[in-house]
């Protein structure tokens, strides 16, 4: 997934987001756990909602279905808003079982 920046200053992600709501849970560099709601999703990486205050650079577990456990990294963080980088891909042929688990579908 590529997360260059483009020369006007927006981010080049290189693959489709598909929105979802999903409600779950991350394990945050202090070993707590804090609940997410993600809202879009690609093969790379996410977008969440979270009332708590994470910064980018930070290592979070994540709890996904189909997935279990994934380890991301937030690259951006503002307003109650996370994107984070899922630190290896889905798989391409779990993929489409684990956005139709997010969906609730």
């Amino acid at each position: 997934m590529s997360w260059s920046t483009t020369v006007a200053g927006h981010e080049d992600r290189g693959e489709p987001r598909h929105e979802v709501f999903h409600r779950t849970s991350a394990t945050v560099p202090d070993g707590g756990r804090i609940t997410v709601v993600i809202v879009n999703v690609s093969g790379g990486g996410l977008m969440a909602r979270c009332i708590d205050t994470l910064e980018v650079g930070d290592r979070i577990d994540i709890l996904l279905p189909v997935l279990g456990s994934v380890k991301a990294q937030i690259r951006w963080s503002l307003g109650g808003r996370i994107g984070c980088q899922f630190n290896r891909p889905v798989p391409t042929h779990l993929y489409f079982p684990f956005l139709s688990a997010l969906r609730g579908t």
